[in-house]
């Protein structure tokens, strides 16, 4: 039996005009995508949980792709990204970092040249349980206008023995962001940071 057993999944998407601004020329998409997955390592402690890492590998590139398409198909247009996972309450927080790598580089694969490091956050949490997802710029993470975050939560999920792995990605960054620091045309792409 395969480590993964995917009971299901939820998309959340957004649509920005404005925030009290002018309006934008382009609708700012901001969207979040959720696997709901049996835990088989919650109520027990188990020293080796590395195996199901790998065999997360198809879940990142697969809700990778959904949340592309979910926000329009076109890779190009992604700006930033973030990823997070919510451990049921028999799991254990360690449980939530078996995401960092086929979260981050799944969407990384379907993005393409991303070259920043994926934020991300954990928590554990019963059903209904929201989670803060980190957002920031693909190739730089010190482009100010592109720090945000998006809530995501499934109302029957997760259960106890059971995990949310979240990705969340957008086209663009705040829709009025005026603060200043690095700007996205001016991003350098050599280290992640600038």
């Amino acid at each position: 039996m395969s480590l993964v057993q995917l009971r299901m999944t939820g998309l959340a998407i957004e649509e920005i005009h404005h925030e009290g601004g002018p309006v934008a020329t382009r609708p700012l998409l901001r969207g979040a995508i959720g696997a709901v997955v049996h835990n088989p390592y919650a109520g027990r402690h188990v020293e080796d949980i590395t195996p199901m890492m790998d065999a997360l590998k198809e879940i990142g590139l697969a809700v990778s792709r959904r949340l592309v398409d979910a926000l329009g198909g076109d890779p190009g247009r992604i700006e930033s990204y973030g990823k997070g996972a919510i451990v049921g309450t028999a799991g254990e927080l360690e449980h939530a970092a078996l995401w960092h790598v086929p979260g981050g580089y799944g969407m990384r694969e379907v993005l393409g040249e991303a070259k920043a490091i994926v934020p991300s956050a954990v928590k554990l949490g019963a059903m209904g349980t929201r989670l803060d997802v980190p957002l920031h710029h693909i190739n730089a993470a010190y482009v100010r206008s592109h720090f945000s975050a998006i809530e995501f939560g499934i109302p029957e999920a997760p259960r106890a023995d059971e995990i949310v792995f979240v990705l969340a990605m957008t086209t663009g960054g705040r829709i009025h962001a005026r603060m200043g620091g690095l700007r996205a045309e001016d991003i350098e792409g050599k280290d992640g940071l600038r």
